[in-house]
Order: structure tokens, then C-alpha cells, then sequence
């Protein structure tokens, strides 16, 4: 069926090669999604985009009326393809809000745009009849962009540059494709840009909650960790403890939480298997059994009683991934050591450039985002590999690569009341460096 709705065409080689280059980068999101759906094919696509897509499940419908309704449908991730449509569109407000009323907050709106900044290669092309189709009307810049898709209740989650040479030599133009990128001034020639667009939508319900709450030497905490988490507005709540090889009596106190009991709150407790904060984190999110999960550090640093925040960022559709951000208020004096303040801003800024996000901090220890999505990253994973010893760089990395929207929100870091820090700022500086390196490798260069 789907083939129907592409023109007929023998595709050159050199058409091939491009689109086997957007449909790379796309790949990149769409292979973790449930599925992948082209709408409204133009005349003259051949098709080639659309076969070189990875998903779980691809679709072409011929206009927007022929989608189902994906309005309730929150647990599944759908990317929705439009190949150079808006670049012959004169209204494209109209039509992405009429695409908004029957798709959810968890599906993805994919543009295959056209560079307005070399237009006149477009021009040559077509010219010189290497182009197929009437020459698009609608060339939008970043700004234009960003402002029609506000105004249709859209955020823009991802934008990559893709194709600088369209003509496959080898060595050479793999080369290019991937370098060319990530060079200043030189990756605004790309020929297309790959936009991924989110919509802004409110949850109509209280999505239940899971706090995984991982604690080694924290036994002087336990108690605040609960009873100062925020009143989540009738939500379902559990809490789940992950204690992780202490050497003082932090086991005997959860266990002590446990036997007490804090209606509503579900507690549950776990002891940790391997070592690290980051594996216990992952133990309590295969033990989550709630829709939304988040982490609390059993330090309390992060302040409890700013949970609901997150909660309410998330339900009120300002982000998919809400993550804490240290660095906007003045801290407590002992909070946080003068070079490793200097470390956090560092990588919030090399991470916002590599990822193409805009992050505040990206090493807080407190981030929220759906068990579906956990799940997801757990497929990803296989794909990039597990390099991560904390976990903060491996959720943001994924976050960025499955289209997520990053929300930060501000919190005021305290200062420990109970224990001492167990980072080491030069062994897990070393490490951060690494995961930087490897993410600049991985995620930033181009896709071909």
C-alpha cells in the first residue's frame, strides 16, 4: 500500500545516497519508536526516505485525515514524517494545529526541510534538471521556524544539519557528511535540515509516581527523605529505597520506615547487587511499577520538598525529561566545592553544544521522566554501549537522541546535614571527560 503512494521512478545514485543520509539521522530516534508514519507523500518523493527509515512499524498515510486518533494513546511513541511538505505549504500553522488535535504528548512531528540560507543551489539545481518536482516556495529560517511552531503549540526539540555533499565519493564524502556538522559557520550550508518538533499538551489526568531514593551511608537521612516529600496532589506515590553496602546502620533505618509506615506513600526496599549509585538507581527502576519515575539523592542536597515541582513541570506538558539545575541560585556554603562548581558549568555548556540542548546542569542528580521512556533508554543503550559509571550523561545522551523534551528547573542546593560527599572529583572528572569525548564521537558528528 505504501508504495502506491510514491512516484515511479528510477532514483539516481547520487538521490539515493541523500536520503540514505537524512533517513541515517533520523533512524537515530525513530528506531526506539513504536512507530514511524509518513503523511502525505508529495508527488514527486520517490520514496526513499521513507524506505531508508529504521522503526518498528512504518505506515504512509495520504493526507491527515486517515490517522487514527493517537490522542490517548501516552504509552507508545509515534514520529510522524513530512518530507519537504512545509517547504510547499503557505499556511503551516494551520496545519500543524490541525495534526494537533489527534496526536498525544508523547508523539513526534519529524520535518525534512529545506536550507534557506543556500537557495540558490535549489535554483541550479532544478536549473540544471537534477531536481524532480516544482521548485518549493517556502524556505523558513530558524526564527520563522521556531515562531509558527509556537504559535501552533509546538516546541522544537532537535535540529540537525544533514547533507553537504550530496554526490557519494568515496572515502570523501563520508567525510564531509560527518565533519561538517559540528565545524562553526560551515554547518549552516547544510542542504536539509532534520527538525523534530514536540507537542506542548497538558496530561489530563495525575500520572502515578515513583521516587527512587538510592542511599549508602545515608542512615542520618532517612527519615527527612519521607517526611519531607510534598504533598503530589492525590497521586499514587511509592517510594522505593535502594541501599547500597553501608557501613553504618542505613539498613536498619529504612527497614525502620518500612515497619512504621506513611500513608499513601507505598514504600518498598531493596539491597543493591553490584556497586555504584548509578546501579542502584537502575535496580529501582526495574522495581518502578508507576508511570512517572524520578531520583531523589538520599543526601537531601536536592531539597525534597521540590519534587512536586518536577511533577507538576512534567504533567503540565513543559517537558518529557525535567532535570534539576544547582547552578541558578546561590547554594549553601558547603554545598558544592569552588572546582567542582567550575567542573558542572563546564559540562552543562559542552553538553548543550554536543546534545543541542539547553541544559543548566548536567550533572544534578534529580531527573523525571516516564517508565516508558526508561525503557527506551535501556534500548538505547544496547546501541551506544553502557559507558556511564553515574548515569547523568547516559540519560541526557538519550534524552537528546529519542527527541525528549529537557525541561530544567531550578532548585537551591544544600548543604549536607548528615555524612560526607562520596565523589571523587578527580577519578569521576576523568570519567565525565570520557563520556564527553565519546558523546562528541557518537552523537555530534553527522549521521551517515
Amino acid at each position: 500500500m505504501a508504495n502506491n503512494l510514491f512516484y515511479k521512478m528510477d532514483s539516481p545514485r547520487w538521490k539515493r545516497y541523500v536520503y540514505s543520509i537524512i533517513g541515517a539521522e533520523i533512524t537515530t530516534t525513530t528506531r526506539f519508536y513504536d512507530s514511524c508514519i509518513q503523511v502525505s507523500p508529495l508527488q514527486h518523493d520517490p520514496g526513499l526516505l521513507y524506505k531508508s527509515i529504521e522503526c518498528k512499524k512504518k505506515a504512509v498515510k495520504k493526507n491527515v485525515n486517515e490517522l487514527k486518533d493517537l490522542k490517548n494513546d501516552t504509552s507508545k511513541r509515534t514520529a510522524l514524517l513530512y518530507n519537504g511538505n512545509f517547504c510547499y505549504s503557505s499556511d503551516i500553522e494551520k496545519e500543524l494545529k490541525e495534526l494537533n488535535k489527534c496526536i498525544s504528548s508523547t508523539d513526534r512531528i519529524i520535518l525534512v526541510l529545506y536550507n534557506p540560507f543556500i537557495k540558490f543551489i535549489y535554483k541550479i539545481a532544478d536549473h540544471l534538471g537534477l531536481r524532480s518536482g516544482p521548485l518549493p516556495p517556502t524556505f523558513l529560517t530558524h526564527h520563522d521556524l521556531s515562531n509558527i511552531t509556537s504559535l501552533a503549540g509546538y516546541e522544537i526539540v532537535r535540529i540537525r544539519p544533514s547533507v553537504y555533499l550530496p554526490f557519494p565519493i568515496p572515502l570523501f564524502s563520508k567525510m564531509i557528511n560527518k565533519i561538517f556538522p559540528v565545524i562553526p559557520l560551515i554547518k549552516h550550508i547544510s542542504l536539509v535540515w532534520v527538525v523534530f518538533l514536540r507537542p506542548i499538551i497538558n496530561l489530563s489526568d495525575n500520572p502515578s509516581l515513583s521516587i527512587i531514593i538510592p542511599a549508602r551511608n545515608e542512615a542520618g537521612n532517612i527519615k527527612n527523605a519521607i517526611e519531607r516529600l510534598p504533598d503530589f496532589n492525590n497521586t499514587k506515590v511509592e517510594v522505593i529505597f535502594v541501599e547500597g553496602n553501608s557501613q553504618d546502620d542505613t539498613w536498619v533505618r529504612i527497614q525502620e520506615i518500612i515497619i512504621k509506615g506513611y500513608s499513601p506513600l507505598s514504600l518498598k526496599a531493596f539491597k543493591q547487587n553490584g556497586k555504584g549509585k548509578y546501579d542502584a538507581v537502575r535496580m529501582g527502576f526495574e522495581k518502578a511499577e508507576n508511570e512517572i519515575i524520578t531520583i531523589l539523592d538520599a543526601d537531601l542536597t536536592m531539597p525534597p520538598e521540590y519534587l512536586n515541582r518536577y511533577y507538576d513541570a512534567f504533567c503540565n506538558g513543559f517537558g518529557d525529561f525535567i532535570n534539576g539545575n544547582r547552578l541558578v541560585y546561590q547554594m549553601d556554603k558547603e554545598a558544592m566545592r569552588p572546582l567542582n562548581r567550575i567542573g558542572n558549568i563546564f559540562f552543562a555548556k559542552i553538553l548543550s553544544v554536543i546534545l543541542g540542548l539547553k541544559i543548566g546542569d548536567s550533572l544534578c542528580g534529580t531527573k523525571m521522566f516516564s517508565r516508558n521512556d526508561y525503557e527506551r533508554i535501556v534500548e538505547w543503550r544496547k546501541y551506544f554501549g553502557d559507558f556511564d559509571p553515574f548515569g547523568d550523561f547516559e540519560m541526557l545522551f538519550a534524552a537528546s537522541e529519542l527527541a525528549l523534551g529537557v525541561q530544567d528547573i531550578p532548585i537551591q542546593y544544600k548543604a549536607r546535614t548528615y555524612g560526607s560527599t562520596q565523589i571523587s572529583r578527580f577519578r569521576d572528572g576523568l570519567q565525565l571527560f570520557r563520556m564527553t569525548w565519546i558523546g562528541f564521537f557518537r552523537l555530534y558528528l553527522g549521521k551517515v
